[in-house]
């Protein structure tokens, strides 16, 4: 690549990440040279660390700024050759449309070409053609500022290196940036470009950019937008490990994946794509000219790894400690390894060298290597880890076999399941034909346990099944009992149905039927049961079954079953209502498990606190629950929580309007926790609620829609429900309010079917401005007498702000105007202390419109802009547009009077007049009873209290009334 071009086929970044600040620092350098400052500049790097592309940035911004540019590039063999960067700058120039460059460039040419073939002194010569060269390119006179961009100056010969150094005592008057690049691990001892550099730096004759490798977290954004979609984390981790940060390793190694099927098991096939054709080229190229008992040396290193000690390499090898270190020179002096952190360890310079190296090698030499390796490590006491890896790839089954279950062992003890999943996997692929059934059950089961933390569900079903096959195989009614729970927690990550769940817990506890010593396993199996009917909202059915649970497991003393039905009864009593004994349920057993040490449970606890909070509209709770448990899930290495929690975590940030931070923490909660179709659904809706409220209803129809059939599948209220209310909402915000009213009864009979309140309240006003936009009143007022029974039975403190303000908008709509006032002023304080920004945005917008019907402008124009400023802030579209429909005067579209009859309206004019009731009366002819309430239904309608508030408003109108 030149100049910023890709090559066709190649991937790359869109963006230049992790290089903002020295892009900044060129900008202000390019101000200082528009002002007649020149100077120059100087771009170090390892190759492929983003020099070009830097450079590339730089001149489009000096094109921007009027400046001329000019490039020119050294290349393999130019050191050898005579002016070979000066004769390409001169190209460069002669093609410039300009003159004044045209010329210069000609001229550079000529000179050169012609010192080339005089006689005389050659050092003389030189030395008058460098000040020569130098006086030409300093003052030609182009018009404008000049940015002259020099590559891979590494390779560049003396003569051209020599007008290079010239430049910069002279470029101090001059509108001129030189900049010019060189590979920083390709400075020899003895190089041309070495001893400039150094000169230039010490004597401060240039500035230097020294760009460093890319972190993780620059990892994550550049494959990002190269995918056009966050990266899932085990993917960036994959290649973070594999690059070592170096943005060109970045991109050849994200074409390895296949982008459309991008999962967080695509990590894997990061770690087995082969290494680039171009890399392993240029790699071997410098391997092949080393001396062959160094290339031995290197092929042995690369077996042990991409770190390695001398000890080690000198028994694998059989080789004289001192010819190894001879060889370890060269190696380094080729720059393909590097002193590692003491004097006795080594390390490749990237991982990629390693990996070339090691394709590189025989695959005979490469298995007698590995078991050298394995044995020599095992005898010296490393790692299990380490020796298992080196017996399998030496192909000694058993030995590799007993130290990855060890290993594993080991991993799943301190928390780093990813690693002990793996090392299950390596015992497994290593199975002794010999090994016992029940050791087979165990190892399955402990692999299921691995997987599942790490949110790999499908991997952590098959080997549960293969577990449960095994024990029932053999008659193991207990083992397989106590497998059941596991399978289930599994089987609900993956979609299974309630029904389906459920039958697989009855038939254990069925096999349990008169086997002793099962208590154990039986309290399991009740607690799961609990947890599933939890799940589904089954609130009755998990009480009854959570209670036994925790009473058994009470009695025989298990804590792990007491604190997951703990924890179940806890979210249970919370979305029944009772929400004094729930919480202090929930947080106490997330405490309980913390004192006695239980991960699982911990990260359980965490997930029903903060997961319930974020559904009842307790999001002060819910935010400080969610961020504790991620932070704690991650730190036990308990995925599936993680990611489930972060979805959640989104919806709290939408929920309160904070959407930026909603996207991107849904955005990453999806792209790593596709192993759990929860965290799917709720992540998907999440961004489905966020699309909606931004107005992009196509975005929002797709997110919406996939989560809504994937919740009908799993037929799981928690699923379907809230991602149903988002289609209905959608559909309201764009008029369609015939699908927003039967969306709505969908929603309504989802939730009776478990007598739901949680999942039920947003629908509450959805359905009420649907039918009252459908001009049906009444049918408003049964929907809310409906739903709002619920809500007060249940009495869920955040779904109740949703019964006032349903109220008020019925009131509003009967033309009560105060008591609607009233009752949205109430509903509104209620959203904001729970900090809901949707409905308390729509809220401000209906008070507005009661303010302008009030004729209380000033009132209208203060919530509008109070509600612009909050709609702005979120982006939140629909209520933008809402409010900018909304006149700020009454509409009279059929009588000056209104919101008076012409009765009432006629009154108002004797009472503006000063007349009594009475008076009143015998001028109309009326019963003094009949006048009194004709002056209370205009003291309701006007919002006024006095008679003497009715005369003002009287003199308004009749002002308006009459002709200017």
């Amino acid at each position: 690549m030149r100049g910023g071009v890709p090559m066709p086929g190649v991937i790359q970044s869109p963006v230049l990440v992790g290089r903002d600040e020295f892009v900044a620092l060129a900008g202000r350098r390019l101000a200082e040279v528009a002002d007649g400052a020149g100077q120059l500049l100087l771009v170090a790097g390892e190759a492929g660390i983003g020099k070009t592309r830097l450079l590339g940035a730089i001149e489009r911004r000096a094109r921007a700024k009027g400046f001329m540019v000019v490039r020119a590039a050294a290349f393999p063999g130019d050191m050898q050759s005579f002016a070979g960067l000066l004769l390409d700058l001169a190209g460069d120039l002669a093609a410039a449309p300009e003159p004044e460059l045209s010329d210069l460039g000609h001229a550079i040419a000529s000179r050169v070409r012609a010192i080339s073939t005089a006689e005389g002194d050659a050092h003389h010569r030189r030395r008058l053609l460098v000040r020569d060269l130098v006086d030409l390119l300093i003052t030609a006179e182009p018009g404008r500022p000049l940015l002259m961009i020099l590559e891979d100056l590494h390779w560049a010969d003396q003569l051209s290196l020599d007008v290079v150094g010239h430049l910069p005592p002279r470029l101090g008057t001059r509108p001129m940036l030189v900049a010019c690049a060189y590979r920083s691990d390709e400075l020899y001892p003895k190089l041309p470009m070495r001893d400039l550099r150094a000169r230039l730096l010490t004597q401060r004759l240039a500035e230097e950019i020294r760009l460093p490798r890319l972190r993780p977290e620059q990892i994550a954004t550049m494959a990002g937008t190269v995918l056009g979609r966050p990266a899932p984390a085990q993917v960036v981790a994959a290649i973070h490990s594999r690059s070592d940060g170096i943005p060109l390793h970045v991109e050849e190694l994200l074409a390895a994946v296949d982008q459309d099927l991008l999962t967080p098991q695509s990590g894997a096939a990061v770690l087995a794509a082969a290494v680039p054709d171009t890399l392993a080229e240029a790699v071997l190229s410098r391997a092949h000219g080393l001396a062959a008992r160094t290339r031995q040396v290197a092929s042995a290193a690369a077996v042990i790894g991409r770190s390695f000690d001398f000890d080690l390499l000198c028994t694998v090898t059989e080789a004289d400690p001192s010819d190894v270190a001879t060889a370890l020179r060269e190696l380094r002096d080729a720059l393909l390894v590097l002193p590692g952190t003491d004097a006795a360890t080594f390390d490749f310079r990237h991982a990629l060298i390693r990996d070339t190296l090691y394709a590189d090698t025989d695959l005979p030499v490469r298995r007698r290597l590995h078991e050298s390796v394995a044995r020599t490590a095992a005898e010296r006491g490393y790692r299990d880890e380490f020796v298992s890896a080196h017996f399998e790839h030496a192909q000694r089954t058993e030995d590799a076999h007993r130290h990855a279950l060890a290993a594993a062992r080991e991993a799943a003890s301190i928390s780093a399941h990813r690693e002990s999943l793996d090392l299950y996997r390596r015992a497994v692929r290593n199975l002794p034909a010999g090994l016992p059934v029940m050791d087979r059950v165990r190892l399955f089961a402990a692999l299921g346990d691995e997987a599942a933390a790490t949110d790999d569900n499908e991997a952590a079903a098959a080997a549960y099944r293969t577990a449960h096959e095994l024990a029932v195989g053999v008659g193991e009614v207990r083992a397989a009992a106590d497998l059941a729970p596991r399978m289930v927690a599994v089987a609900h990550l993956l979609g299974a149905d309630l029904d389906t769940r459920v039958r697989t817990l009855r038939t254990a506890l069925d096999s349990l039927e008169g086997v002793a010593g099962a208590d154990r396993e039986r309290t399991r199996l009740w607690s799961a049961m609990a947890a599933a009917y939890m799940l589904d909202r089954r609130l009755d059915e998990a009480i009854e079954q959570g209670e036994r649970a925790r009473a058994e497991s009470l009695r025989i003393d298990d804590e792990e079953a007491a604190l997951n039905a703990e924890a179940t009864l806890g979210s249970v009593l919370v979305f029944a209502g009772r929400m004094q004994p729930g919480w202090p349920y929930l947080e106490e057993a997330v405490r309980r498990a913390c004192r006695a040490d239980r991960e699982a449970e911990v990260a359980r606890g965490y997930r029903m606190v903060g997961t319930s909070a974020s559904v009842l509209v307790e999001y002060d709770r819910a935010q400080a629950w969610l961020e504790e448990g991620v932070q704690y899930a991650e730190q036990v290495e308990l995925w599936n929580h993680r990611h489930y929690m972060a979805a959640h975590l989104a919806h709290v940030h939408w929920a309160v309007g904070d959407w930026d931070t909603a996207t991107r923490t849904a955005e990453h909660a999806l792209a790593d926790g596709r192993g759990g179709i929860t965290t799917r659904i709720t992540a998907q809706y999440v961004l489905g609620y966020l699309a909606m409220g931004r107005g992009d209803w196509t975005a929002a129809a797709g997110l919406l829609g996939e989560a809504s059939a994937q919740g009908e599948a799993m037929a799981e209220l928690q699923r379907l429900s809230p991602p149903l209310w988002g289609l209905a909402e959608a559909a309201r915000c764009q008029g369609d309010h015939a699908t927003a009213v039967t969306l709505c009864e969908r929603g309504h009979q989802a939730s009776a079917n478990v007598t739901d309140a949680a999942y039920l309240f947003p629908y509450l006003l959805t359905g009420v401005r649907a039918h009252l936009a459908l001009g049906d009143t009444d049918a408003a007022e049964a929907w809310a007498e409906k739903v709002s029974a619920v809500l007060t039975a249940r009495a869920i403190p955040g779904t109740l702000p949703a019964v006032e303000h349903a109220r008020g908008l019925l009131l509003f709509a009967r033309g009560d105007l105060p008591a609607a006032q009233l009752a949205l002023q109430s509903a509104q304080l209620s959203w904001q202390t729970r900090r809901r920004f949707w409905e308390g945005a729509w809220c401000l917008l209906d008070l507005a419109a009661v303010a302008v019907k009030s004729r209380q402008h000033a009132e209208a124009a203060r919530l509008l802009t109070r509600l612009r400023a909050d709609a702005t802030k979120a982006g939140a579209i629909p209520v933008l547009t809402a409010a900018d429909a909304l006149p700020l005067t009454s509409p009279r579209a059929t009588v000056p009077w209104h919101p008076l009859t012409a009765r009432e309206f006629e009154v108002s004019q004797f009472v503006a007049a000063g007349l009594t009731n009475r008076q009143i009366a015998e001028r109309l002819v009326l019963s003094p009873k009949t006048i009194s309430a004709h002056v209370e239904h205009i003291l309701t309608k006007l919002g006024a209290s006095r008679r003497t508030e009715i005369a003002a408003w009287y003199a308004t109108v009749q002002r308006d009334l009459t002709p200017k």
